[in-house]
């Protein structure tokens, strides 16, 4: 019996009932699930071999599904089996979003206003700090003899003179998704919905906002759009935080690619991933703009 219909078989209220399952693509990490019980479908995702390496806590994934359930931004957790760390959740009809989608005119605001829903919410259990998951990373990859693109090592330097610069004037944190991927984004129509939780816990929120237009590849005049509908203005000193925090995702997933090239059974080309976004992040430490992020993260 597969793990997906032991989840099933657990599940009392549903026995005797009429249940299909469907594997639905996509994800970077786990097995994602639609479950139709009596004609009611089910998300269910179970988890991918070895992700307990990428520093993923199960037990505040939980706790950040049903906070981000709570202000009306995530779908409801209707069953958690922490057995197999797997949550049943509410289905959720709607687009699941692309880069593309979200590109559209507009989107930008959109995707502003349900990051700040969710920053609103309560406290979440755990921080989150790309710079000390880019350490827990590092550190894995040199244990486990996981292969890195070139440089990194020597770059940590400059990883380091960012998080001084920023934490001249540190933001309050607050409850953060963290892995705002294009796909974890799912519009019904009235709103975009926010998915995934696996990287939850509480952040200074323009990583959140530099993380997702990184995601998204978002030119200057949308990442002033997703600061503007957030803060109210897209402020110098709000796009450097953001700029350098597109940085630092570039940084930290990149680590995470090389590990799921090493460790994942899911066809992707994690190897090319990681690659590509090392450029990322090598193109933007290099640029003439990143003295004057430097300075204004200051101001």
């Amino acid at each position: 019996m597969s793990i997906i219909e032991e989840v099933v078989a657990k599940l009392d209220d549903w026995k005797g009932k009429d249940i299909s399952i469907q594997h639905l693509s996509g994800g970077l990490t786990n097995t994602n699930y639609k479950v139709t019980v009596d004609g009611t479908p089910f998300f269910i995702r179970v988890p991918g071999e070895g992700t307990e390496l990428l520093a993923i806590d199960r037990n505040n994934e939980h706790h950040s599904a049903r906070v981000a359930a709570q202000v009306g931004i995530g779908p409801k957790v209707l069953h958690h089996l922490p057995e197999y760390d797997v949550m049943v959740l509410e289905f959720l009809n709607g687009k699941t979003m692309s880069k593309d989608s979200l590109n559209e005119s507009g989107m930008p605001t959109r995707m502003a206003q349900s990051i700040k829903r969710l920053h609103a919410g309560e406290r979440l259990i755990l921080d989150f700090n790309m710079f000390r998951l880019t350490e827990y990373y590092l550190s894995l990859c040199k244990e486990r003899n996981i292969k890195i693109p070139d440089g990194y090592f020597e770059r940590m330097k400059i990883v380091d003179e960012i998080e001084r610069a920023m934490s001249v004037k540190p933001l309050a944190t607050v409850p953060c998704n963290n892995d705002l991927l294009a796909e974890n984004y799912i519009d019904d129509g009235n709103q975009l919905w926010l998915i995934d939780y696996e990287y939850s816990g509480n952040n200074d929120p323009t990583f959140e906002l530099g993380n997702t237009c990184q995601e998204m590849q978002f030119n200057d005049e949308q990442i002033a759009e997703v600061c503007s509908a957030y803060f109210g203005e897209a402020s110098a000193d709000k796009i450097a935080r953001m700029k350098l925090n597109m940085i630092m995702s570039d940084v930290g997933w990149g680590l995470w690619a090389a590990i799921q090239a090493n460790i994942s059974t899911i066809e992707f080309d994690f190897w090319g991933w990681a690659i590509e976004r090392w450029g990322r992040a090598e193109q933007k430490m290099d640029s003439a703009e990143f003295s004057v992020w430097m300075k204004d993260v200051r101001v």
